[in-house]
């Protein structure tokens, strides 16, 4: 991954208030925790989401929605199935015309191509909205349907992730930064403190921040 001084003052900020995070009770899971809707050149078998939430979470009846910007209209769908893998993640890729996809890790395949933004990305239990994400800038004429403030459309060959894969601040701005290398199957997640210790792991980030961000809870699988 490649990150800059913004991806590292969000985690300070993160992790200052993982404290109170803590004490008002665990956030819902599962969440979108990256989207990967534009590769140079042509999508085909390189798009990807990936979700964060409980290891074994069954997926059945859970669906991803693209909503477009421009019109509010529904597509594509994807109907999940499989379960969260032990790692906490996981991966839903672009399906190739040969039924096999580029995406390394995938744990699910569909045929699928979400738009650039100004666009929404849905994450829903039957009719119940779990998680949103909106991109780009959005006219008061357009149709948002993320949560708080829209994340900024990346360029192309860039994702969305979140700060923490694991974090909800049912704002997309604050939550989701800018990867310039995606990284399906590998996030971040918040370490969980007792809430009098959350300043001092601030403070903590804050000089590894100086010292160039490379300390930081990843969790990677194993490929193959």
């Amino acid at each position: 991954m490649m990150f800059g001084s913004n991806w590292i003052g969000r985690r300070i900020l993160w992790v200052l208030s993982i404290g109170l995070w803590a004490a008002s009770g665990a956030q819902a899971l599962p969440v979108l925790s990256e989207v990967y809707y534009d590769a140079p050149g042509s999508d085909d078998g390189l798009s990807f989401v990936e979700l964060a939430g409980v290891p074994g979470t069954s997926l059945e009846g859970y669906a991803l929605d693209g909503i477009n910007g421009s019109n509010g209209q529904v597509g594509p769908t994807i109907l999940l199935a499989g379960e969260i893998a032990a790692d906490g993640l996981f991966v839903v890729a672009d399906r190739l015309a040969d039924g096999t996809t580029s995406v390394v890790g995938a744990d699910f395949l569909a045929n699928f191509d979400f738009q650039n933004g100004p666009d929404s990305v849905v994450l829903r239990f039957g009719e119940t909205v779990l998680d949103a994400l909106g991109y780009g800038d959005f006219s008061p004429e357009e149709f948002f349907a993320g949560e708080g403030n829209a994340a900024p459309d990346v360029v192309a060959g860039s994702s969305l992730a979140r700060v923490f894969a694991d974090l909800d601040s049912d704002d997309n701005r604050s939550d989701f930064i800018e990867l310039t290398m995606p990284t399906p199957g590998q996030a971040s997640f918040a370490p969980v403190p007792e809430p009098g210790t959350a300043l001092l792991m601030g403070l903590g980030l804050l000089g590894l921040g100086a010292a160039g961000g490379e300390n930081r809870t990843v969790r990677t699988r194993r490929s193959g």
